[in-house]
């Protein structure tokens, strides 16, 4: 288990009314600041998220005195995230339905960046599917006795793919604008098939270190 190996669950954390979030703010009254305010609440959820988890399960591993007793630890986390991230799939596909963004999301054109602060933090430090998916990349890197920078590319990944709608808006102005609207109903559509996907192979990583 790596740093490169985990990377890729970032497009999960996104994935779903997070990135949708984005996008409503991107194209909001106060689009810039509201977005830019998202982005830092949604930056300190998962920061302290998966500073919590990294702790918990370093202290776990390093409880096991003796090399037998580490690597027996080391397997146990690694049981421990296949399991999660079987439940996760469970709940990506049980949520496939959703064919319309959640009734309050309408509210983000008209979001101050005091709101869109509290909705990115909270969205990700309390959205089951989230939490599920930093437990097992801090669950993954600590019981493999990776130091807690390496939890910090994967941060700085899933805040770069949160803020593409941002990036997008300041690139191509009106543009991005007329453009957001059918990117997030792509995303509302298909964005569990990518989650799913990058899942599998995750699981299929954690397997082979369990053989």
């Amino acid at each position: 288990m790596n740093l490169l190996s985990v990377l890729p669950l970032a497009f999960v954390m996104i994935a779903g009314p997070q990135i949708i979030s984005a996008i409503f703010l991107a194209s909001s009254r106060n689009a810039k600041r509201s977005s830019l305010a998202y982005l830092v609440g949604a930056g300190l959820g998962i920061l302290v998220a998966l500073t919590v988890w990294y702790v918990v399960f370093h202290t776990v591993h390093g409880a096991g005195n003796g090399q037998r007793k580490h690597d027996g630890t080391r397997r146990v986390i690694d049981w421990v995230v296949l399991l999660v991230l079987l439940a996760l799939m469970v709940m990506i596909f049980a949520r496939r339905r959703r064919s319309q963004p959640p009734k309050w999301m309408s509210r983000l054109q008209e979001a101050e960046p005091r709101f869109a602060f509290r909705l990115g933090f909270l969205l990700f430090i309390a959205m089951p599917s989230d939490e599920a998916t930093m437990l097992a990349v801090a669950g993954s890197l600590a019981g493999h006795d990776k130091p807690w920078w390496n939890l910090l590319p994967f941060l700085c990944l899933t805040l770069l793919l949160l803020a593409l709608p941002l990036l997008a808006l300041l690139a191509f102005g009106q543009r991005a604008t007329a453009a957001l609207p059918k990117i997030r109903d792509w995303a509302n559509d298909h964005s569990w098939l990518v989650s799913e996907a990058v899942i599998l192979i995750f699981v299929a990583i954690v397997v082979s270190g369990l053989l």
